[in-house]
């Protein structure tokens, strides 16, 4: 905007909305000559919130996590009843993504080993957030199965399910919070 001054967390930010929208146009390949013009700051401005591509597609995967988990957080209930964790957990891996679940964006991103160990991080905390979330063992592990498959599902077969069965699926995993006990 015209007039606004920049920041370094607010560039920073812009610069890997940017990475993000260039993966998409250029694909896994893109440079950093295109993300710093998507971004609209210098090479130079680029790699001072970033030192390489490698770095600026952690900080990509590290945004990733953190949207994901506010998210969450955003759509946790305000009372504590049993199955609340897990419920904003389901809401969240059903809203849209956006960017971060374009093709170009997660085969740039899948190409990255820090990605796996930041995912071992993540699915641990959320499997721990799940299991002490008041439902039996069975009921979060279903859930949480469920939810991978989902996720996987968005990934590799994006377009193959209408918005109406994606919330059929939504509406049934909320379900199983309702109780506590065993499924079976």
């Amino acid at each position: 905007m015209p007039g606004e001054q920049r920041n370094a967390p607010r560039t920073r930010r812009e610069v890997i909305e940017a990475a993000a929208r260039a993966l998409i146009t250029h694909g896994p390949a893109v440079s950093l000559d295109a993300v710093a013009k998507e971004a609209g700051v210098s090479k130079g401005g680029l790699l001072h919130h970033f030192r390489s591509k490698q770095a600026l597609i952690v900080g990509l995967i590290d945004e990733w996590f953190e949207h994901y988990d506010a998210t969450v957080a955003r759509l946790l209930e305000p009372e504590d009843t049993p199955g609340r964790w897990t419920r904003a957990h389901i809401r969240a891996t059903f809203e849209p993504a956006g960017l971060w679940s374009h093709p170009s964006v997660v085969t740039a991103l899948l190409g990255v080993p820090e990605l796996q160990q930041r995912l071992d991080v993540a699915a641990t905390r959320w499997r721990q957030q799940t299991d002490s979330d008041g439902l039996h063992p069975q009921r979060a592990d279903l859930i949480s199965r469920a939810l991978d498959g989902v996720t996987l599902a968005d990934l590799l077969w994006r377009d193959q399910e209408t918005s109406e069965e994606r919330a059929q699926t939504r509406d049934l995993l909320l379900k199983l919070t309702e109780q506590t006990g065993p499924v079976v």
